[in-house]
């Protein structure tokens, strides 16, 4: 299991709080330090069923140059550098279990999904 954090959220933290209640083994990825690169995110993206958009932050000072960029095919690219050259824009925690499940871990619902497949896998 893999979990995207930044030690300054409060989310992040609780996420890995509760994966450690649950015995769970995993690697974190401060992805600020670490940012995944624009593969690492269509992957993660097809995983969560989402577009990249969706994933964007736009309470960030730096969303402000997207705030007007369409939602559509011909952005999706634009969308997907924007958080590559600026990581902070990402929703977190992002959670990848061994099976590919992955959610975006800021409930207990969505944290329970991928505990259950690491428990399967």
């Amino acid at each position: 299991m893999e979990i995207w954090i930044n030690p300054n959220c409060s989310k992040c933290r609780t996420a890995l709080s509760t994966l450690d209640a649950t015995g769970e083994v995993y690697v974190v990825r401060r992805y600020l330090e670490n940012p995944p690169t624009e593969a690492e995110l269509e992957e993660v993206l097809n995983r969560l069923g989402m577009e990249p958009w969706e994933l964007v932050r736009m309470s960030q000072e730096e969303a402000k140059p997207l705030a007007d960029l369409p939602r559509d095919a011909s952005t999706r690219r634009q969308w997907i550098g924007a958080m590559v050259r600026d990581p902070i824009l990402i929703q977190r925690p992002i959670v990848t279990a061994s099976d590919g499940t992955t959610v975006i871990g800021r409930d207990a619902e969505a944290l329970s999904r991928v505990v259950d497949a690491e428990k399967k896998a």
